[in-house]
């Protein structure tokens, strides 16, 4: 799916989300074997469940259908994002500070391209950790994908 065709897709389900009093986290595209899956994610203060899930699905389903952005066949997948939650939007790395992180960069920043260590949060567009006993800023352009990780 083209980045324009999921950027439509994000902009009819997200109002639909938020009615709900839920936030979209994240929105998938993928093929898997034979298949095509849009997964949507959702998230809500102490987690959602299955009947979120499920009345999310029912409406998206009905809202997806009417616009038919989507030219082949799809399943719909409706689910929480999980414990190792992605970091998406801006807001996600000050409501998650203090928490436990790894960070992906595009490229090797100070000789590497991930990171996990606790978040300190955003500042001047730079995603600051504790790692390894300092303060690290890696510029938030570097970023591929940061999620929280779970402690053992």
């Amino acid at each position: 799916m083209s980045k324009s065709v999921l950027k439509q897709v994000k902009k009819i389900v997200e109002p639909i989300i938020a009615e709900m009093n839920l936030e979209l986290v994240d929105v998938e595209y993928v093929k898997e074997g034979a298949h095509w899956y849009l997964r949507i994610y959702i998230d809500k203060d102490g987690g959602v469940d299955i009947d979120d899930c499920a009345a999310v699905s029912h409406k998206i389903d009905e809202a997806l259908e009417r616009v038919d952005l989507i030219p082949q066949a799809y399943m719909l997948e409706v689910s929480s994002p999980g414990i190792e939650r992605p970091l998406k939007k801006r807001e996600d790395y000050e409501k998650y500070r203090g928490e436990l992180i790894s960070v992906y960069s595009t490229q090797p920043f100070e000789g590497y391209t991930c990171f996990t260590g606790y978040l300190k949060g955003l500042e001047d567009n730079k995603v600051v950790l504790e790692y390894e006993g300092q303060q690290i800023a890696i510029p938030l352009e570097l970023v591929e994908k940061a999620h929280l990780t779970f402690e053992f």
